[in-house]
């Protein structure tokens, strides 16, 4: 198990990324009268506007990453595409939480379906396809249609398409630019949900009510709370989380994405990805929880006790996606509704700008 160090407030906390996540994380570290130092590898990174400081560099300098690292007590990270290089060059001067170990098994799609696989946790039928033989015997052995995803740098529906019975292996392959690849058959699924875990260093695990999740192009639209389901599917969300958290040594908070297929007592669940870091699905934890999945995320690497994952509204978080930000006045005076925007200067189509949560009372457990 991982040894517990507990940073006293005034300590900094090193985030590499610097996009919305890890605004929103060193805005809940200054809460705690932590602070947050930035490295990221463009100059206008939106955390940096809430930040102690901000380092500029690549992700692949081992030196820089090195000298950043002796400025922090310890590291974190707000996307799951930084280079394990990157953890293994601050790794020896700083404590870097979720570990190395997270980052591995979740930047390569395949691996992630194997090790899921492997602690007996239900995933889609898949197979690697690094060829154009892979896939044709893919779309014969899985069926058509299905997905076809590189194995990494995929996120918002990037790095995937859907392959169809009369689809030409070659030309799909190489639309994906002929990296290596993963095939998934299709889940008939009733609706899509995320579990929200938060370990702490001592093993000390809470989750936070699903949220029931809809996607458009590729992309988290709204997270609705609570989720349709009974509470049975919950707790079996919320296991599935746990023994991936507890294989992986895990500190701070992954977020599972799942398909829930009804069924009898309940129905069943089979995870899709799984995220090492605060996740979009969880912003709404910010309105209506008292500890936000950024506070338990800063919490837990800064080794302290927990804080209560306790829901007290229901709501629906809505992104912001493009020139939907271009509301942001009538969201404002909008009642109920809690507006998030990220600082950033270009709404570009797909990008997401900010958040609204909407919030009413709460009716019932999740």
């Amino acid at each position: 198990m991982t040894t517990r160090k507990r940073l006293a407030p005034g300590a900094t906390i090193g985030i590499l990324g610097g996009g919305q996540l890890g605004r929103m994380l060193a805005m809940a570290g200054a809460r705690l009268g932590l602070k947050s130092r930035i490295y990221s590898d463009v100059v206008d990174a939106p955390a940096a506007d809430v930040a102690a400081g901000l380092t500029v560099g690549s992700y692949t300098d081992a030196q820089a990453l090195a000298r950043f690292a002796a400025e922090v007590d310890a590291v974190t990270y707000e996307f799951e595409n930084v280079p394990v290089a990157a953890a293994d060059a601050v790794s020896p001067v700083v404590p870097v939480f979720p570990p190395r170990a997270a980052l591995a098994a979740t930047q390569d799609r395949l691996i992630e379906k194997q090790t899921l696989a492997g602690l007996g946790i239900p995933v889609a039928p898949h197979r690697a396809v690094d060829s154009t033989a892979d896939l044709v015997a893919a779309m014969t052995e899985l069926g058509t249609p299905m997905l076809l995803k590189t194995r990494r740098f995929g996120y918002d529906g990037k790095g995937q398409v859907m392959v169809e019975a009369d689809a030409d292996p070659a030309a799909t392959l190489a639309a994906l630019g002929g990296v290596p690849s993963i095939a998934e058959g299709l889940i008939k699924f009733t609706r899509e949900i995320s579990v929200l875990a938060v370990r702490g260093q001592d093993g000390e695990m809470r989750f936070y009510d699903c949220p029931e999740n809809r996607h458009a192009d590729g992309i988290l639209r709204t997270s609705t709370v609570p989720a349709a389901i009974v509470p049975r599917v919950a707790e079996l969300a919320r296991t599935h989380a746990r023994t991936l958290a507890e294989a992986l040594d895990y500190v701070g908070l992954v977020a599972v994405e799942m398909f829930h297929i009804e069924g009898s007592d309940g129905g069943r669940l089979v995870v899709n990805e799984v995220a090492p870091r605060v996740h979009n699905s969880g912003h709404w934890t910010i309105d209506a929880c008292l500890c936000s999945q950024f506070e338990s995320h800063m919490r837990a690497v800064a080794g302290w006790s927990l804080g209560s994952t306790e829901r007290h509204s229901d709501c629906v978080m809505e992104n912001l996606i493009g020139h939907d930000v271009e509301a942001w006045a009538a969201l404002a005076a909008e009642p109920g509704t809690a507006v998030h925007l990220y600082g950033k200067t270009d709404a570009r189509p797909g990008r997401k700008m900010g958040h609204v949560t909407r919030l009413t009372a709460r009716a019932g457990r999740g």
